[in-house]
């Protein structure tokens, strides 16, 4: 449906409020209704009969952690996520992944692991898994080897418009690594 038609649909519903005409407004998240008699009457309902975190399963099974009812799998803003069926009794969230753990050791910190994240834009990064407490990150892949500049024992792999190449892992050098024929 277009943005025209959608306004030029006539709502002959009344506000429960106050009696007055209910209109179609375009608001930060959309269109919805309002009262047409604005600010002296505040009354608003989303289009949509599903609002935000509708329920998509039930996770048989699966209790929550917080008040032991069954956790659901729900569609929200900004996608899906598993909460508590008690909701909005229990606001518990648990989380839809678990993070992948490399190998390597945090060269900042020396005792936490770097592990693999998602950025709310949907881009892969690593980064201690002892955050906040240590707050190193990439946004390459990491890779053994040290750099032969600075010595840090962390390398990363860029990809270039030619192939993968390593660079030194510390923010203050960066540098390019030659690779070696035996590393591989």
């Amino acid at each position: 449906m277009t943005k025209a038609a959608l306004f030029a649909a006539k709502q002959t519903k009344a506000c429960p409020e106050c009696g007055a005409e209910l209109v179609i407004r375009s608001g930060q998240h959309g269109p919805f209704l309002g009262c047409s008699h604005y600010p002296q009457c505040d009354y608003i309902r989303p289009l949509r009969p599903q609002g935000d975190g509708h329920v998509v399963k039930v996770l048989e099974g699966q209790l929550c952690l917080a008040c032991h009812s069954t956790l659901v799998l729900r569609q929200g803003r900004f996608g899906m996520f598993i909460g508590c069926s008690n909701y909005p009794e229990c606001e518990h969230i648990a989380p839809t992944a678990v993070a992948d753990t490399t190998a390597f050791t945090c060269p900042e910190c020396r005792s936490g692991k770097l592990v693999q994240r998602t950025s709310r834009f949907g881009k892969s990064f690593y980064a201690c898994d002892r955050y906040p407490a240590c707050k190193y990150a990439l946004n390459n892949q990491p890779v053994a080897g040290e750099c032969e500049y600075c010595h840090f024992p962390l390398l990363m792999a860029k990809n270039t418009a030619r192939n993968v190449k390593r660079f030194c892992a510390d923010k203050r050098c960066g540098r390019l690594v030659a690779i070696n024929d035996n590393d591989d």
